[in-house]
């Protein structure tokens, strides 16, 4: 059985129904972005995606990618995707024309990586980690700098990544021990060694751009003393043409338990003391840099996340309808009966539902945050600009830590509807389960998406952020109470909401006292419950929709807008009561996991 990727209908639901995100293009940064343009892109995508990216996807982790004499190889079928892929300028989707980008609404672009991702999220690091490092550039780099790297990286004829963890400095980046040294000429000489480097090294491009996380001699300790360098592969002459090899190597390739169609290097600068670097932006301050970057890092990784559990869940749904397996249990005692598709089964069907939900919910809940950034960039002043950012801020971290929490629960319970047969390599449901579990660990772990919402995404701009969020949901639920469909289930997602706001001055107030420690015990969970209520709140909005739109949908829609209604219904009846649960132990402030000693743990 073939793997799948996206529903085109439920994209298409989201963008045009949901968001209206054709609306875009009255404006004129967007005006050529009509709906038929964008049917195109998505169209577009779904083809390279389904007809060339897929099939590198087993492939890629069969076969894997192998260090032998220095030299990195990926898989030879990921050769042609990734040319396919620069050639139809897919690289820099949102970015300026004039460095190579299209220009096109992020919300748009969401779309077209929704099949990306799914094809193969392991190929499309490569181009992805690119993308982040030509941002870094574009954002603090000089004119020279842009001259040399920019176009190249975002036409994807160089390749980028991001040399930051080191083995002694995980999540602690203040720690690290890289080096870089001011020579006469302007450059800096650069020594150290860098870990879990994604897309560090590989044969698709001729060169890589490293954005290097280093120290420079006497600069103050921890995170306040860091820098930011451009370090390329091979050295870019002042002309552009490439010089000779720089001194920065990979040493290692990791086995890991899953994307293993992305080489993730140990790299050492100035092995030979030969390593040489240009200050990208200003000196001691490079994670600024890389805090800015880190709102669409997090964004992608919650859609790698997503499309694992959206292919994963139609994987599930084809195998259901098709597995046949047991009576009918209202036939149960008919030695007559046939066997049934498994989807007759009502266990089956709740676990095909809760996936549904959750596959749906997440799709607009990314692309939303998507659709936010568009309209700070259509913003016409200051405060309106600031408002939308806010939004993003507190919901990057739910986009980035609920959501691949989720969508590892998506992929695990599609494993389970195969039975037996999803826990062998002949289906796709493994690979996507391992691949999946990345996306909970890295461009920070889940827990640090959860300390970062409470310690500073709730207080952010004096907790305006938060509260223009509430108020964006509150529209959602009053236009919800105004129709019969969707009235009840408004009711009680409110209640959910303001149980919500009452649980984030608890946890807010309790992280300002002496109890902080307890605080921050409660910091996932209360992640957890936020993502909840951001599920609700972009279900119901779909359930609103979709209300509207079956009194006189054709009858081809009629399943797809009951099947709204459905979704919501369940989450908010079946989930919501969990949530509140969770509210009440956060409200509770209980301290066990603080409290307890390091040996009360147990076996050392």
């Amino acid at each position: 059985m073939a793997q799948q990727i996206a529903d085109r209908r439920d994209v298409d639901f989201v963008l045009h129904e949901q968001l209206e995100v054709e609306k875009l293009s009255v404006h004129d940064k967007f005006a050529e972005f009509n709906k038929k343009t964008i049917d195109l892109i998505v169209g577009e995508a779904r083809n390279l995606a389904v007809k060339e990216i897929m099939a590198t996807q087993a492939v890629g982790d069969t076969q894997g990618v192998k260090l032998e004499n220095g030299t990195i190889t990926t898989p030879d079928e990921f050769k042609r995707a990734y040319e396919l892929y620069v050639e139809g300028e897919w690289l820099a989707m949102t970015e300026d024309p004039e460095w190579g980008g299209q220009g096109m609404p992020l919300t748009v672009s969401l779309a077209a990586n929704d099949y990306f991702n799914g094809a193969n999220f392991a190929l499309m690091m490569y181009p992805g980690l690119t993308h982040g490092a030509g941002k870094l550039v574009e954002t603090f780099g000089t004119a020279k700098q842009k001259e040399l790297y920019l176009k190249k990286m975002y036409t994807g004829e160089w390749g980028g990544t991001m040399l930051l963890t080191e083995p002694e400095a995980g999540s602690d980046v203040g720690a690290l021990t890289t080096t870089a040294v001011k020579n006469d000429d302007g450059t800096y000489s650069i020594t150290g060694n860098k870990i879990f480097i994604s897309g560090g090294d590989h044969d698709l491009v001729e060169n890589i751009v490293h954005p290097v996380l280093a120290r420079i001699e006497g600069a103050p300790e921890g995170t306040k003393g860091i820098s930011l360098f451009l370090v390329p592969k091979v050295w870019v002459n002042d002309d552009g043409s490439l010089g000779e090899p720089n001194d920065v190597v990979c040493t290692g390739i990791e086995e890991k338990m899953g994307i293993h169609g992305n080489a993730t290097c140990s790299m050492a600068l100035g092995s030979k003391g030969k390593c040489r670097g240009t200050l990208l932006g200003e000196e001691n301050k490079g994670m600024r840099a890389m805090f800015l970057m880190m709102n669409a890092a997090r964004l992608l990784v919650g859609m790698q996340g997503f499309c694992c559990a959206s292919a994963s869940y139609i994987n599930a749904l084809n195998y259901a309808r098709q597995r046949v397996q047991g009576k009918n249990l209202m036939e149960m005692f008919d030695k007559s009966a046939p066997a049934v598709p498994v989807i007759q089964h009502p266990d089956v069907r709740r676990m095909l539902l809760e996936m549904k939900v959750y596959v749906e919910g997440m799709r607009s809940l990314l692309y939303y945050a998507g659709f936010c950034e568009d309209q700070k960039e259509l913003a016409v002043d200051e405060t309106e600009k600031a408002k939308w950012q806010g939004i993003i801020d507190v919901l990057i971290p739910i986009c980035k830590g609920y959501i691949t929490d989720k969508a590892f629960e998506v992929c695990s319970t599609g494993m389970q509807v195969y039975g037996g047969y999803g826990y062998i390599k002949e289906y796709p449901q493994e690979q996507l389960l391992r691949d999946c579990r990345i996306t909970l660990i890295y461009e920070g772990t889940n827990g640090i998406q959860a300390m970062d919402l409470l310690g500073r995404k709730l207080g952010l701009n004096k907790g305006k952020a938060i509260l223009d969020l509430f108020g964006e949901i509150q529209k959602t639920l009053s236009a919800a109470k105004e129709i019969e469909a969707t009235a009840d289930m408004a009711e009680k997602a409110e209640t959910a909401a303001n149980k919500l706001g009452e649980v984030a001055m608890h946890i807010g107030a309790t992280a300002m006292s002496e109890k902080v420690l307890n605080a921050f015990a409660h910091a996932y969970p209360f992640m957890t419950v936020c993502g909840d209520v951001a599920m609700a709140w972009m279900l119901l909005w779909r359930a609103h929709v979709a209300a509207q739109k079956l009194e006189k949908a054709k009858k081809k829609d009629r399943a797809f807008y009951e099947g709204q209604l459905k979704s919501a219904e369940y989450f908010i009846n079946a989930v919501l009561p969990i949530t509140l649960g969770r509210m009440d132990a956060i409200l509770n402030n209980n301290g066990a996991a603080v409290e307890i000693s390091e040996d009360a743990f147990g076996a050392k």
